[in-house]
């Protein structure tokens, strides 16, 4: 019976090197002098710091470019509020989502069972979703209606096995 699996994932080494240019073109470009900007990169977090919002928007969207010239999903990122910080600077926190939540889970589910395919079965599995069934046509039919629907999440699909 074929299979494949579901998941969200993020390379981290490419989450890595995206900031690692950000914060050198930061350091370099001239609207970012003696704006005390920086990023810095946590285990799961990006802190974002700078000396007005508007900085702080032209931070996240340097941010944001190193992301897709390394085709990272800028869905993994989930931005908090902006904070007000020390010395009328401010900071924005984007946390690195990984991994299919429930919800997110029971969301696929759902959407799988609605394509109305025989045969078609899904089930979580961790972090991940294993989807099976009879026919390897059904499963590609799946895959390629998911690319198509906006989850929220990255979604990488592997394992397929006959």
């Amino acid at each position: 019976m074929p299979t494949f699996d579901v998941t969200s994932e993020v390379d981290m080494q490419e989450v890595r090197n995206a900031v690692d240019q950000a914060q050198r073109e930061i350091g370099q470009r001239f609207d970012f002098k003696g704006t005390d900007s920086s990023i810095e990169l946590g285990d799961e977090t990006i802190t974002m710091a700078s000396a007005s919002e508007d900085r702080l928007n032209a931070l996240r969207i340097v941010l944001e470019e190193k992301f897709v010239k390394r085709k990272v999903s800028l869905k993994a990122l989930d931005y908090g509020k902006v904070e007000p910080a020390a010395g009328g600077s401010v900071r924005q926190v984007a946390s690195l989502t990984a991994g299919i939540d429930s919800d997110k889970a029971r969301d696929l589910n759902k959407f799988i069972k609605g394509l109305g395919l025989k045969g078609i079965q899904s089930q979580t599995q961790g972090e991940q979703l294993r989807v099976s069934g009879k026919k390897r046509d059904d499963l590609q039919t799946v895959i390629t209606a998911l690319k198509e629907h906006d989850f929220d999440i990255p979604l990488q699909f592997g394992n397929f096995r006959d």
